[in-house]
Parts: C-alpha cells; structure tokens; sequence
C-alpha cells in the first residue's frame, strides 16, 4: 500500500470521494497463480488441482495488450486487452482498528473489483479523522471473482483526486462511472455481500433520487445487475449496479 493520506478536512461521517484520474502499468511484466482457487470449484474437484504456480505475463501498456510469457500449445493465441485497476484501496476502518489490507469492509481494502479503473469516482465512509486514504495492488486485468487468487499483478502510476462530502453519510463503498451507479458490498458469506451492496444501492436511490423504497424496488427489480467482484479474500465482495441511463434526475 501507499499511503496514507491525510485529507484535509476530512471528519468522522462525512464522505470521501476518490476520482481515479489515470492508471499506467509501469513495468512491462506481471504475474498470476495458474490454479482456480478450492473454494470456487467443487470439493472433490478441488482434491485434484495441480499444485499452483506462478506465470509471468508481457504486458504491453503502448499496444495495451497482456500475453503468456511463455505460452503452452493451448493458449498460444491469447492476447488480452488490459484494463488497469486498483485491487486494494480505501480508507482507515472505525474504531482505530488495524485490519490486513488483505481483506476489506465497510471501509474499502481489498476488494479487487475490475469495476474500479480510471475515470470513476469511488466514495467511502469516513471513519477517522483525516480519512487517511491508502491504495495499492495494481492490476493488468482481470476477470470477475480473482478466482485464481491474482488478477495480472503490476505496478502502476496512478493519479488520483479527493472531495470531502459534509452533510452526508454512508455505509458501504459506491462507485459511479459514465454509465452505471455500482455499491459494493464486502463480507463472508456471499449473501450477506449481496444484502450489504443492494441495502446501499436502495439507501442511494432513496436519499440521492427521491424514490420511495416501492418506486426504487420496482426499478431494481427490472434492471439491476449484481457483479460478484471477488471471492478469494476473507471477505467476498458483490456489486450492485444500475444503469445510469434508468434513473431520474438527481436530486439538488
């Protein structure tokens, strides 16, 4: 991790926005493990997984293209298009804890969600003074879950700015992008990840949009889109999303 950050102005209960200006892999190199991960297979599957490895990958930020190192027969025509992204960032947790940027919470942390690349602005409860943000864990790409445990590993320079929100409070990480409204939900089991990220998505609706909770039911039922974001970490982490172009005008 960097960090971390000491944001001026930022107090318990407000809400800091992180606007992800630019992502640039800075080396020409990344890694992944080559084996799913036990838990996303079933148990007598999981008894027959190779032993796992590390495989580097050619990471081409000009072309913006990862390929095998060294590729076996059956994936010598891969050529993956990068998209970088942040797998741990957030703020400090309540309480004064120390928690492993292993895992994440309400906080943020680790939840390794594709979603979070630049040119979205990511909002996190603020629960100490300062917020004293923290990001790291750059990825190539990835696909959904991090179900072998790695997106493609790298470094990256990353541009960032911050906004403190006075006046308003959350409880569960949200994401906006040009097109969709995400929240994030992070904890074991995965329902309660679910519960967590579509509880948030209602209160936003709500509070943001001027919905009744029948009116933001009734349009979360018809176009609402859950993404499992990882199930690697000691907390799982779900998305709940909703297209932009579904929603009424914002509130003033």
């Amino acid at each position: 991790m960097t960090g971390p950050f000491y944001v001026e102005g930022a107090q318990p209960g407000d809400v800091l926005e992180v606007k992800l200006e630019s992502m640039t892999p800075n080396r020409d190199w990344g890694w992944t493990c080559n084996v799913l991960a036990p838990n996303v297979v079933d148990p007598l599957t999981a008894t027959t997984l190779p032993t796992l490895e590390i495989v580097r990958w050619q990471v081409d930020a000009a072309q913006g293209i990862a390929r095998l190192e060294k590729p076996t027969p059956g994936l010598e025509y891969l050529n993956l298009p990068i998209r970088p992204f942040l797998g741990c960032f957030g703020v400090a947790p309540s309480q004064g804890q120390a928690i492993s940027a292993a895992t994440s919470g309400n906080y943020g942390g680790n939840m390794d969600y594709k979603a979070l690349v630049a040119g979205v602005s990511v909002y996190f409860p603020v629960f100490a003074e300062g917020a004293l943000f923290h990001l790291g864990d750059g990825h190539a790409t990835q696909g959904c879950g991090e179900i072998v445990g790695t997106g493609i590993e790298i470094s990256l320079d990353v541009r960032f700015s911050v906004h403190v929100h006075k006046g308003k409070t959350i409880k569960w990480p949200r994401v906006e992008s040009d097109t969709h409204l995400s929240c994030i939900g992070n904890v074991r089991p995965l329902e309660q990840a679910l519960q967590h990220a579509t509880t948030e998505m209602l209160s936003l609706l709500v509070e943001d949009y001027g919905l009744s909770v029948n009116e933001a039911s009734l349009l979360l039922g018809q176009v609402v889109e859950y993404e499992v974001a990882n199930v690697f970490n000691p907390a799982y982490s779900v998305a709940c999303k909703i297209p932009k172009a579904y929603l009424p005008v914002r509130k003033s």
